[in-house]
């Protein structure tokens, strides 16, 4: 979700403000997908390398998490959306970890839509994590297989996406879900992230729609895919 403090700095506000513009665009996105009956929505809203901003926006973006949360916590519950957390939460402070564990507590039953929020996550630290945990599992290394690490991602309840979208005019990954988007097909929007709605949504479906998809084999019609956004 790339492009809230462009989006600000075009309109000579601080960052801050594009940072909460960006969270009414991403509810937003959510009812969309929901609307599409797109069951699986990940959004990378905070990674392990934007530790590296200055600490005003870091500290910024921690508040206004809770904030968000609190303000629409209750409509993503009542609209059937569940919350999952992946990353390295154990790095981020008491309060904000409390806040998301209570986001997925409160949305634990609800399946219409699975939003996972990547906070404080890292695609290598995914891999690396899930090694270790295989390791504490006992698994030898001659029954190492892709299969059975990816039960140990973070991500090991939801099929790997389908559509890797990337908005701000950025054409990379930067280390976002590395392994589960093997075989993603991608798109990469000029649109800024605050800007980006049901019609750019739209967009990017149309576009997947048309495109199709080997796995390295036999050509999958888009349309028997599993929904992972």
């Amino acid at each position: 979700m790339d492009g809230n403090g462009r989006w600000a700095a075009k309109r000579f506000m601080p960052r801050g403000v594009g940072h909460k513009a960006g969270v009414d665009s991403l509810v937003n996105v959510v009812k969309a997908c929901s609307d599409r009956g797109i069951p699986y929505l990940t959004v990378f809203a905070f990674s392990s390398e934007n530790w590296k901003r200055p600490e005003e926006e870091v500290s910024g973006l921690m508040s206004l998490l809770i904030v968000a949360l609190s303000k629409h916590l209750i409509k993503l519950r009542s609209d059937g959306v569940r919350i999952r957390v992946v990353g390295d939460v154990a790095q981020v402070s008491d309060k904000v970890r409390q806040a998301l564990a209570d986001a997925e507590r409160q949305t634990a039953e609800n399946s219409r839509l699975v939003l996972t929020v990547a906070f404080n996550y890292g695609g290598r630290w995914d891999i690396v994590q899930a090694c270790r945990k295989a390791l504490d599992a006992g698994v030898r290394s001659d029954a190492m297989t892709e299969e059975v690490l990816s039960d140990f991602m973070a991500m090991s309840y939801a099929p790997d996406p389908d559509l890797f979208i990337r908005t701000g005019g950025e054409v990379r990954l930067s280390n976002f879900l590395l392994w589960q988007s093997a075989y993603a097909e991608l798109y990469f929007t000029d649109c800024l992230w605050p800007d980006f709605d049901s019609s750019e949504l739209d967009k990017a479906l149309h576009e997947y729609a048309r495109r199709e998809r080997r796995f390295g084999g036999v050509n999958v019609d888009p349309s028997e895919s599993r929904g992972a956004v």
